[in-house]
């Protein structure tokens, strides 16, 4: 049968600023991208939320971002390498004894917003990552963009890479995301999600768009937990998706 994995970044509201439904989105995705602090979150509340993920089986992951509050870590950056390292292991390090606390554990990291598109090309940036990835524990697992070059990179490093394909976001015909500051970057309509990620998980191909058919290698499906329509994607996108008859579960769990 085949299988795919549903992924979301949660834990990113702040005092009492929310972001995000994170128990509706518990209750649908398969693993939990959990801020750590960073580019959004504070520890009362990411607490709660691995609490959460407990009780429900979700596999979590260190979503370690730039230091970037006022940002949301979506404004690129270039910290020196010894400030990656320390700022990654510092965030795995949090959110390990958050998770511990919480009965759970950190399985994965995945990067956060414009870490994520930097150090998918950024040789430098991403050397720093894996490194600190390694240092904390080199058996966790490293999600990224997939098709990107960073995927060899820290494979080559003896990282175990997970890849993974946006469902609501639009791609450019090259695999990469379009920009969020460009109309069209991001999908609201749940039913067209579903639609292209069901032809992904049976195709390996999206359609990027320019038009142009493209073919999309992936383990993890993302969908993003923050814009308004969050909910509504993920339980429509689980539903066609296990209608179509694609198992769930996290890549953590083998």
């Amino acid at each position: 049968m085949r299988r795919i994995d549903l992924n979301s970044d949660l834990g990113e509201s702040f005092g009492p600023w929310p972001m995000g439904d994170d128990g509706a989105m518990l209750s649908i995705v398969t693993s939990a991208n959990i801020a750590c602090g960073f580019h959004a979150g504070d520890p009362a509340g990411i607490l709660g939320v691995l609490r959460q993920a407990a009780r429900l089986g979700v596999a979590v992951g260190a979503h370690v971002g730039y230091r970037d509050l006022v940002g949301f870590g979506r404004r690129n950056m270039d910290p020196s390498s010894d400030e990656l390292i320390g700022d990654t292991i510092y965030q795995i390090g949090a959110l390990q004894g958050l998770a511990k606390a919480g009965g759970t554990a950190v399985r994965y990291v995945k990067p956060h917003g414009a870490l994520y598109n930097t150090i998918a090309h950024d040789q430098r940036q991403a050397a720093a990552v894996i490194q600190a990835i390694k240092a904390v524990d080199p058996s966790l697992i490293l999600m990224v963009l997939a098709g990107a070059p960073i995927v060899e990179q820290a494979r080559s490093a003896g990282l175990a890479v997970v890849c993974e394909a946006f469902a609501d976001r639009a791609y450019n015909a090259d695999g990469s995301l379009v920009s969020r500051r460009l109309a069209g970057a991001v999908i609201h309509d749940p039913e067209a999600v579903a639609a292209r990620m069901l032809r992904f998980v049976n195709q390996g191909r999206l359609t990027a768009i320019d038009g142009t058919d493209i073919a999309i290698e992936a383990q993890s499906i993302c969908i993003h937990g923050d814009t308004p329509e969050a909910v509504s994607i993920a339980r429509t996108l689980r539903e066609r998706l296990v209608g179509g008859g694609v198992a769930l579960g996290s890549f953590a769990d083998g």
